[in-house]
């Protein structure tokens, strides 16, 4: 399904962009963990017990906020979820890792373009 230039606005954003503790934070920092297309976050090395927490208490919040919004606009809550990853996608900073559609991690380098899935649009 291509998304697009069809997004759910900044209160999205805003509702996902929450401080992180600080394991998490360093974690994201050092590339252990990505943002993944599909609007979930990821792991790109297995992480701590309490990193593994973090990231689903965060995954766990953004799930039920895309549940929330797909009920508003009468589309799956997968639909949100990947059009959030476009937007998150759009907003790393250099070095954070992240997962596109092929399954493979990266990290951004400034320079060049936001990684972007065909579905992004």
């Amino acid at each position: 399904m291509r998304i697009g230039r069809w997004l759910f606005g900044l209160a999205l954003i805003a509702g996902t962009a929450i401080a992180q503790p600080a394991p998490l934070a360093l974690a994201i920092q050092a590339g252990q963990v990505g943002e993944r297309f599909d609007g979930y976050m990821g792991f790109v090395v297995p992480p701590s017990e309490e990193v593994r927490r973090q990231v689903a208490a965060v995954n766990l919040r953004r799930r039920n906020l895309y549940i929330e919004l797909a009920g508003r606009r009468n589309v799956t809550a997968q639909v949100v979820g990947v059009a959030t990853g476009c937007q998150l996608l759009r907003q790393l900073s250099a070095g954070e890792a992240y997962l596109l559609t092929d399954g493979k991690w990266r990290r951004w380098t400034p320079g060049q373009p936001a990684p972007m899935p065909e579905n992004c649009g």
